[in-house]
């Protein structure tokens, strides 16, 4: 998801071949490039809000073991891989946006805390739109979820998952997304 597409039009996204579709909008879904590559199988696409709409039915679709494993893609918000410098690009964004990228060592310790909690509860990390979170939002928002029912709370992740999506393709797009969020 390297490219800006400010000044691309839908029909220059529905002429790219699969790997050109797949390199710019390979991690709209986080880490998920083969959901780009079914949903390139779909175009033409009418705008992109079509498209987004087409990445948000293949997550519908998957079973629920699939729909866990999407989940299981992203990282836990300010853990290992923000510390190891593994993040992508779009997650080191969303989480300096968030204010996760300077949390001290007291917030950090608790994050951890309540993301291994979250992990163990429910068999994958606790994800969040975090750029339209400050830290303290992202602290309660995690306290609150961790307390939710299973099939709620898988709901609820893959409401954020779609969330993180539509952020993306608008960014990628250069339109302001804040319509329907």
């Amino acid at each position: 998801m390297s490219r800006c597409l400010q000044a691309m039009d839908m029909g220059k996204v529905n002429s790219m071949d699969f790997r050109e579709f797949v390199d710019v909008f390979g991690n709209v879904i986080e880490r998920c490039p083969l959901i780009a590559a079914a949903v390139w199988s779909q175009s033409p696409f009418s705008d992109w809000e079509d498209l987004e709409r087409h990445f948000s039915a293949f997550i519908d679709a998957l079973p629920q073991s699939g729909q866990e494993g999407v989940l299981r893609c992203y990282p836990d918000l300010a853990d290992r891989e923000l510390h190891r410098g593994t993040l992508t690009a779009e997650s080191q964004r969303e989480h300096g946006a968030a204010g996760l990228m300077s949390l001290g060592a007291e917030e950090g310790l608790r994050l951890a805390e309540l993301n291994s909690q979250y992990r163990t509860r429910f068999g994958f990390p606790f994800v969040l739109a975090a750029r339209l979170s400050d830290r303290e939002a992202v602290f309660s928002e995690l306290e609150r979820r961790l307390h939710l029912p299973s099939a709620l709370e898988l709901r609820t992740a893959l409401g954020e998952v779609k969330k993180i999506g539509r952020l993306r393709l608008a960014d990628l797009f250069g339109v302001d997304p804040a319509a329907r969020l």
